[in-house]
């Protein structure tokens, strides 16, 4: 499967170097070439799209707020 088109800009192409199981959501961890990227997604989600450590994924950020906090 490809994607033909999608309106996310930010795209980071890595694989996937750890997943944290929950009962619910889980997390996990993409290594870029920029850094580590974290997403939570569902716990379905990982099974059903059979993600692994290793796993190469396209991870895509979609934001409509960005907070800034002084340093």
């Amino acid at each position: 499967m490809s994607i033909a088109a999608i309106n996310a800009r930010n795209q980071f192409h890595g694989a996937i170097t750890a997943i944290i199981h929950g009962p619910v959501v889980s997390e996990v961890d993409v290594e870029t070439p920029f850094g580590i990227v974290t997403s939570v997604i569902t716990t379905r989600s990982v099974k059903d799209l059979e993600l692994v450590v290793g796993t190469e994924v396209l991870a895509l950020v979609k934001a409509t707020e960005v907070s800034i906090a002084k340093l």
